[in-house]
């Protein structure tokens, strides 16, 4: 049986595991966490339908046990080519061919030291509030509850300072969620939206930006915060201009949350070099072409799936997982 191993065991990587296995191929997935997941393990629920996230999670774990799909966790890869990947310890696993869905990183926001993450208490940002929300309790730094919340979209997007040009593409979406299920713990307070541009691209995104300014009320405000600072009693002071406007504005708020954005993981840099990859300006992985084959890389026999090579949400990231599993069968010939 011909084999293909699987860097990165997310929604993408366990995505296309089933669909090689379901092929007849044997699958192994190579995954450096503790267990499998990704970044799903720390969301709490889906835009746009409000689906638990965990629901999506342990289906797939389900069927991934139910395959009996090896999966080999703690295991970071340390090199690959389409003949093999280098393990931890010093071991070459042999396969047929490699997708590679080692997924992205999240933007440090404390490197935008004008917001104050890490320094002042009531900054926080959205995986932090993902976090809260899963244990089921949002709350200020002193455990109050608040009454007055911004979010800033675009942090670590869209951003020549930071080299981050590109956008981040679930970030909006991401930041009106949020705002809505604060709206719904919080009924009395007044959620703020600060954005560059609205970008809601996917099927129901639109209408649930409209549902969340229509039925919960929520602000937006076209503009980028200047700066944060502290007051006194614990809340966070902004300092931003309302770009239709033209006029400046300074709001003290409860909770300043910050939407951070993907950037590319660091190790995609030596993966590149070692396998003789391309890689985008941005630093994610360049496929072989954005049309006709944008699961391929440019060496034959080396696929990608997911964020890995740009930005996307959970049911894109499937949908390629089940795309790259099928150009690995179509290579090994099955």
């Amino acid at each position: 049986m011909k084999r293909v191993a699987v860097i990165g065991g997310g929604v993408a990587g366990m995505q296309t595991a089933l669909r090689l296995a379901e092929q007849g191929v044997e699958p192994v997935i190579i995954e450096k966490e503790a267990e499998l997941g990704g970044k799903l393990r720390g969301w709490h629920v889906l835009f746009p339908s409000f689906t638990p996230a965990s629901e999506i999670l342990t289906e797939l774990r389900r069927r991934i046990a139910e395959r009996g799909i090896e999966v080999m966790t703690r295991t970071e890869a340390r090199g690959f080519s389409r003949e093999g990947v280098q393990l931890p310890d010093g071991r070459m696993l042999a396969c047929d061919s490699v997708v590679v869905c080692s997924g992205f990183t999240l933007f440090d926001a404390s490197i935008k030291e004008e917001y104050g993450y890490g320094i002042y208490d009531n900054v926080f940002t959205t995986v932090d509030i993902e976090r809260m929300l899963n244990e089921g309790r949002v709350a200020k730094a002193d455990g109050s509850r608040p009454r007055r919340i911004a979010f800033l979209h675009c942090v670590g997007s869209r951003d020549e300072k930071v080299c981050q040009q590109h956008c981040s593409k679930v970030c909006c979406i991401t930041g009106v969620k949020q705002a809505m299920e604060m709206r719904q713990m919080f009924p009395e307070a007044d959620v703020f939206n600060f954005y560059m541009d609205i970008r809601m691209f996917g099927p129901g995104y639109e209408e649930m930006y409209r549902e969340a300014q229509q039925k919960y009320n929520i602000h937006f405000i076209r503009g980028r915060i200047s700066e944060a600072s502290p007051m006194i009693d614990g809340r966070v002071q902004i300092k931003a201009e309302d770009t239709l406007t033209g006029r400046p504005l300074r709001m003290s708020v409860d909770m300043l949350i910050l939407i951070v954005g993907m950037r590319a993981n660091d190790d995609n840099a030596a993966f590149a070099e070692g396998a003789g990859l391309n890689r985008a300006p941005s630093g994610f992985m360049a496929p072989r072409d954005m049309f006709l084959g944008n699961v391929k890389s440019n060496v034959e026999g080396i696929f990608y799936a997911g964020t890995v090579t740009a930005p996307k949400n959970i049911g894109e990231s499937l949908n390629e997982g089940t795309a790259a599993a099928d150009a690995a069968a179509r290579y090994v010939g099955v």
